[in-house]
């Protein structure tokens, strides 16, 4: 085999291991930042106390009184990437607890509600990103959902049920329009994600009624922007991407230079350490330039 093709062999196993980095290395981290999610805001529902409904009892009283139903007490926006909810979706299987926060560092640990948007359960329309090919891929199936699925989200203000009106909905990245309220259904549920798989040039949407009375909004003025820094890539990334290919590619000259010169397994083993370490920094730095919910 010739220097080309051993040059494109190498590409070839060097692209097979960025996708294998992409598929299943990304989602280890997921999964144990999930166990620690999900143990933190189970901890939170009972050191809260879980609300069983979100109904108040009513009590008889003197009919020529006029009485009022005390406000429920709606709780303040999480801070970004703390866990604030359960996500789970039968039709699909996904079960997963919910951050604040969309940027890329909440993407990576589950999917991600919209600051901007109100939280779910609230009148408005709630919206939540999530990951279509990597870090778990919590909305990989997103686009198996049918009119009438259900979606379930748990929080510590109460549990709420919404069935699916508008599923498989593809738009643009800058279409912000889903992530409006809806003028004919007064509480929504909006997730987004990338389309199609393995592409970051569409949006795919899934839209789901509120099926309970909602809670009046607390938050949330419903202008967000679906193209923030986190699901458009972080430029700023690229820089230290360029950085860490040349030191692979300088790493990878050496290690082959020696190797040829003196063929021997330690040899061998001593460069592949070096270079395994350096390729691990390049996968990791070049994932960031993708969008965050790729």
């Amino acid at each position: 085999m010739g220097a080309l093709g051993r040059a494109f062999v190498t590409t070839g196993v060097l692209i097979l291991l960025f996708v294998t980095y992409q598929l299943w290395g990304t989602g280890l981290y997921t999964s144990r930042e999930q166990d620690r999610l999900r143990d933190e805001f189970t901890a939170s529902l009972e050191q809260d106390g879980e609300p069983a409904t979100t109904t108040t009892t009513v009590v008889p009283v003197d009919p020529t009184v006029t009485t009022t139903t005390a406000p429920v007490s709606l709780p303040l926006f999480s801070r970004e990437g703390e866990p604030f909810a359960q996500l789970r979706i039968p039709r699909i299987g996904v079960d997963r607890i919910v951050v604040q926060g969309i940027s890329r560092e909440d993407l990576r640990k589950g999917p991600g509600h919209y600051p901007d948007t109100p939280l779910p359960g609230q009148e408005g329309n709630a919206a939540i990103a999530g990951h279509r090919t990597t870090y778990g891929a919590p909305f990989g199936n997103l686009d198996l959902l049918e009119e009438g699925d259900k979606i379930f989200v748990r929080t510590a203000y109460g549990s709420f049920t919404y069935e699916v009106f508008l599923a498989n909905f593809i738009v643009q990245p800058k279409d912000v329009e889903v992530l409006q309220n809806d003028k004919f259904r007064p509480a929504i549920l909006t997730l987004t994600t990338c389309n199609p798989k393995y592409s970051a040039a569409q949006r795919l949407v899934v839209q789901a009624v509120l099926q309970e009375e909602p809670l009046p909004a607390s938050g949330g003025n419903n202008n967000p922007q679906l193209t923030e820094a986190g699901l458009s890539g972080e430029g700023s990334s690229k820089t230290p991407t360029v950085l860490a290919a040349l030191v692979v590619a300088l790493i990878g000259g050496l290690w082959w230079l020696i190797f040829h010169r003196h063929p021997s397994l330690t040899n061998w083993l001593i460069g592949v350490l070096p270079f395994g370490a350096a390729l691990f920094v390049f996968y990791a730095l070049l994932e960031r330039v993708l969008p965050s919910n790729y």
